[in-house]
């Protein structure tokens, strides 16, 4: 307090007389004198009075003994107050109040305090158990109001029994199994009511504090105060309870929430806490606002964060000093954790864990990684976690890290690291270690594990990193989705990037990629050639950043033309293109730009009118110069589409490539404005690519929204573009083939306004995507550093097409893959008509195969087949139509028929294959449409390899090409992949010959490649969700059937 400089008279002196007369007789009087004296300090008109009449008072208290210690405890016993200094560090010492509540009676305190002392000791002596049920029943004393300031007293007093000597202390842990001793905090905090010290208790089944303990904790010592003030705090593996009591001391929190899975270090935590929150007559200590450490701290049992996901507790800051290491045995960790349970394995939970399932238990610190995913679903945005030296994790987790301390810290003599030494046996990884303190070489787990046997003391270095979400709202839908079922993706997930613009990138998406596997049950019916909401989105983008007003349709029309094609290459640089462009007068341009000429619309200009003069389309690749950026670069081409209408005769296309996360990843988009242009490129690419990767779309059109996002719309007018040119010459079309295949083809019909719409315009699954297969899908998106071996499913396919056609694929095949199977299909079709063969379609098959092969201008015939049979192919009609064929191709779709469902038996096909070796067809089997047969009473699965190797004769350009799709086999719908198994090296070179096969990237080849993993290794959950969609379709087919009105 200090003191003021007033001289005292006697009337002041003769008011302290009679002010302690009026207190001696008990506590209550005591407090009521005080009270009234309070009410004149708050008075400003009597407040110096009062405070002259306090400084007289603590004098008179000084004055009554000669001895420091022996007048503060006489005076406090007869008048039940005194007034004392403390000594706050190097600065002047303050005067405090300490009040009494039992009076007078206080004198014939000690013989009652030394009894009840003698027989809670004389409780505690028998067992570690006796001492906690002992220290339990004092914590329902201090939780009742009524016996809080007794219970108070008693554990004041026992302190003060073993206080005086350190070794006294030791003693009554070995004695009695418990201590109170007090830790020692910062010397150096600032501060009028921060304590040097807080007295804590500890029992051997409980965490007391080592060395890595304290250096967590000045690591949160050097954070200033406003990190943690006025904050929701909770503090993971609390222990005895010391670090959240010091918190709240220090930092004046909201609320801290000590958890703990040790039910006694829960109890004992509770215990401290009373023990610093009340003096030792059980009266509360106030804060500068008025609250007691009762008011800022709780501690509840919890398995980490638990307790605040079970309440929906949001957290401010998430304190985790979990450093511990894998049990040697970790079946002994799977023990139900009661307060009942052994001294020995309670204490183990301080310093061991169980395996967590997370990439880290290869480390042995799979609890802290667990801890920190936990965190995530209950941080707040701006939250802010602190754990000991795992920057890996936060990086993983996709946190902000900064290291706050770091220092060496003695290993606990007690822990066996052991679980280390077997880590680093059976892998690369090795963990640092040093001799001693002072030691600054490192030794690995193995040497120190030697060197602790014999004796020798070790260390670690210790970091304590303060990190911060990056990118909150997105990185918690990504974990909200995982916690639904994905644990295993969820346990490698590394969102770590060493460049910001990645993750910028990636982290929206995979939050995005999270809401739609979560809200879309099935995939959306979309588009063959593009998602609309994509379209649009390229459209807001174009109109956006580069001022042209497109729409996700175009206008105009074309005119046709025949004959062959000659394709010849030309140069790039625009004046010696359009040199040849006026000597040659090409019918169609496909070029690109050199970079100099990219960036002004000159060269664009130049060869929009070369190209119109000759009468040529012009389709211009701008692919290596569009940017998805806030501040794109300048574009040429762009500028000259913001002022002007693109020419009918133009188009341009844009192939989204520069993406920096997925290398592998790109859609591509055309830009036309003539209305046949845009309808016949989209109708060409449903007819020989089939549908466009509806996660490819969602990636781009993810980066598309988030440029879009922070835009105003129409901020600005949009200028009038100049009218396109009309263009008087005759333009190349397609040719009548293509035309009229075109008009008779079917095509996709996008949604009427009706809902729960039937797609039977398109051979795809609607079924519900399982849950194995979205988590595949997104952990390979998830996943970083994708090893090849990780994406190579060619033996995985060849497993499955042996396990499910009984075909063998040896040396002299090839697998190739496609996006899709009708593009390996049109592929074989050029193949066909590069061996001028005719393609043979059983009469009601696929139609749309029909129609791609038609549209190529490719030689077919057809099978005659019965309706009553299902479409099957008969041999005696298959053998009269092949008499009068040259170069057949034979086109077989089985086992299951499209579009029936009926089945070839392996006899059937066995048949078929007889009759195409005599007569020397080559044959294509399609199995894309089987994988869900659910009629398969009395089928016999195929032996093609039992069947090729029975065949007596066959001509030499007898062959078999197996086309097929997965997503049907792997119940995948949505996520289309394609192969073919080509034998002969003359039919793979052909093959080949034909180039721009669209291939499947590398996040597709992974999701397979698990898929088929799980169907290969017949895993019992994959199995049953197969059944359960075979039987959902033979469900769905047997109410179609039974349907009144018919089908037309």
């Amino acid at each position: 307090m200090g003191s003021v400089g007033v001289e005292e008279d006697a009337s002041v002196k003769g008011a302290v007389e009679a002010f302690l007369q009026r207190c001696a007789p008990s506590g209550d009087a005591a407090y009521a004198e005080l009270r009234a004296l309070l009410a004149r300090l708050h008075d400003p008109a009597t407040r110096r009075d009062a405070r002259v009449f306090l400084t007289a008072l603590r004098r008179r208290q000084q004055s009554s003994s000669s001895s420091d210690d022996d007048h503060h405890e006489y005076f406090f016993r007869r008048f039940g107050f005194r007034i004392q200094e403390l000594l706050l560090h190097d600065n002047p010492a303050s005067a405090f109040l300490s009040v009494s509540s039992s009076g007078r009676g206080r004198m014939a305190a000690p013989a009652a305090e030394d009894k009840d002392v003698d027989a809670f000791l004389a409780e505690c002596a028998p067992s570690g158990d006796a001492a906690y049920g002992a220290a339990k029943a004092v914590l329902e004393r201090l939780h009742a109001p009524a016996t809080r300031p007794a219970a108070r007293r008693l554990l004041g007093a026992v302190r003060r029994r073993f206080a005086a000597d350190p070794a006294a202390g030791e003693d009554c842990f070995r004695t009695f199994h418990f201590r109170i001793h007090d830790v020692i905090l910062d010397p150096h905090v600032q501060g009028f009511r921060q304590k040097k010290k807080l007295t804590m208790m500890e029992i051997p089944s409980i965490f007391i504090p080592e060395d890595w303990s304290f250096t967590f904790y000045e690591g949160l010592n050097r954070h200033p105060d406003s990190i943690f003030r006025d904050k929701t705090v909770t503090e993971l593996g609390c222990g005895n309870g010391w670090i959240s009591i010091a918190l709240a001391e220090k930092w004046s929190p909201l609320k801290v929430y000590g958890l703990d899975i040790n039910p006694r270090a829960v109890k004992i935590a509770w215990i401290n806490l009373y023990l610093n929150a009340l003096d030792d007559d059980g009266l509360p200590i106030y804060d500068g606002e008025g609250k007691t450490l009762l008011d800022r701290v709780e501690f509840h049992e919890s398995d980490l964060l638990s307790y605040c996901r079970d309440n929906k507790i949001e957290l401010d800051r998430i304190v985790g000093c979990i450093p511990q290491i894998l049990n040697p045995n970790p079946e002994a960790m799977s023990k139900i954790i009661t307060e009942n349970s052994s001294e020995e394995f309670l204490y183990s939970l301080s310093n061991y864990c169980a395996l967590q399932g997370f990439i880290e238990d290869q480390f042995g610190l799979g609890l802290i990684a667990r801890a920190v995913e936990e965190g995530i679903s209950v941080i707040k945005p701006s939250g802010i976690m602190f754990h000991l030296f795992l920057d890996a994790l936060y990086c993983r987790a996709i946190f902000f890290s900064i290291i706050t301390n770091q220092l060496p810290c003695l290993q606990a003599a007690d822990t066996d690291i052991s679980a280390l030494v077997e880590i680093e046996k059976n892998s690369r990884h090795r963990f640092e270690f040093f001799m001693d303190l002072v030691g600054d070489q490192p030794i690995c787990a193995r040497t120190a594990w030697a060197y602790m046997k014999s004796g020798g003391h070790i260390s670690h270095a210790l970091s304590v990193y303060s990190c911060q979400l990056r990118q909150p709202n997105q990185v918690k839908k990504i974990f909200e989705f995982l916690k639904d079922g994905f644990h295993e993706v969820s346990s490698s997930l590394d969102l770590s990037f060493n460049d910001d613009s990645v993750a910028d990138e990636k982290i929206p998406f995979l939050a995005y990629l999270a809401s739609f596997l979560k809200e879309n049950k099935s995939n959306p019916c979309e588009p063959p050639a593009g998602c609309l909401n994509f379209r649009k989105l390229v459209a807001g983008f174009m109109k956006s950043y580069h001022h042209i007003p497109l729409t996700p349709d175009g206008r105009a029309d074309c005119k046709h033309a025949e004959g062959t094609v000659t394709v010849i290459e030309a140069p790039r640089q625009s004046d010696l293109l359009m040199e040849l462009i006026r000597k040659l007068k090409p019918q169609v341009v496909v070029t690109g730009m050199a970079q100099f000429e990219a960036i002004t619309s000159a060269a664009f200009e130049n060869l929009l009118n070369a190209t119109k003069d000759v009468g040529s389309r012009l389709f211009l690749d701008i692919s290596e110069h569009l940017e998805l950026s806030s501040l794109p670069s300048s574009n040429g081409v762009l500028k000259y589409l913001a002022g002007k209408t693109l020419p009918s005769h133009a188009a341009i296309l844009c192939g989204l490539v520069k993406n920096q996360v997925y290398s592998d990843l790109e859609v591509a988009f055309a830009i036309s404005e003539d209305a046949a242009v845009y309808k016949a490129l989209s109708q060409t690419i449903e007819l020989l690519e089939g549908h466009t990767s509806l996660i490819s779309q969602h990636y781009y059109g993810c980066l598309f929204h988030e440029l879009l996002a922070f835009q105003i719309a129409d901020r600005h007018p949009q200028q009038e573009r100049q009218p396109a040119e009309v263009i008087p010459q005759q333009m190349i079309g397609f040719s009548n083939p293509a035309m009229s295949t075109l008009k008779a083809a079917e095509f996709f019909v996008p949604d009427s306004n009706e809902s729960n719409v039937i797609h039977m315009d398109l051979d795809r699954s609607f079924l519900p995507v399982p849950s194995a297969v979205n988590a595949s899908v997104f952990e390979s998106f998830v996943r970083q550093n994708i090893t090849d071996s990780e994406t190579d499913v060619h033996s995985s396919i060849q497993q499955l097409v042996k396990d499910s056609y009984g075909l063998s694929v040896d040396g002299g095949s090839e697998i190739i893959y496609g996006n899709t199977s009708l593009a390996l299909f049109n592929k074989l079709v050029l193949c066909c008509m590069q061996e001028q063969g005719t393609l043979l379609f059983p009469l009601g098959t696929n139609g749309h195969y029909i129609s791609a092969a038609k549209f190529v201008n490719a030689s077919t015939l057809t099978i005659p087949t019965n309706f009553g049979s299902g479409f099957k192919i008969e041999p005696k009609i298959l053998a009269d139509t092949l008499k009068n064929v040259s170069r057949p191709w034979v086109y077989i779709c089985g086992p299951t028929i499209n579009p029936t469902g009926f089945l070839y038996s392996d006899n059937d096909i066995q048949e078929l294959l007889s009759v195409c070796a005599e007569y020397g067809a080559r044959v294509v089997i399609d199995t894309s449409f089987s994988g869900l047969e659910y009629q398969t009473d009395g089928w016999s699965r195929w032996n093609l390899e039992g069947c090729l190797s029975s065949l007596k004769c066959s001509k030499p350009s007898f062959s078999v090409v197996l086309l097929g799709e997965l997503s049907f086999e792997l119940i995948a719908a949505g996520h289309d992949f394609g192969f073919v198994i080509l034998n002969g090296s003359s039919l793979v070179d052909t093959f080949h010959s034909f180039p721009n096969l669209s291939r499947p990237h590398s996040t597709l080849k992974y999701t397979f490649k698990k898929l088929l993993g799980l169907k290969n290794q017949k895993d019992q959950h994959f199995s049953d969700l197969m059944v359960e969609q075979k039987e959902e379709l033979k469900n769905r087919a047997n109410h179609l059937i039974k349907v009144s009105f018919g089908i037309f």
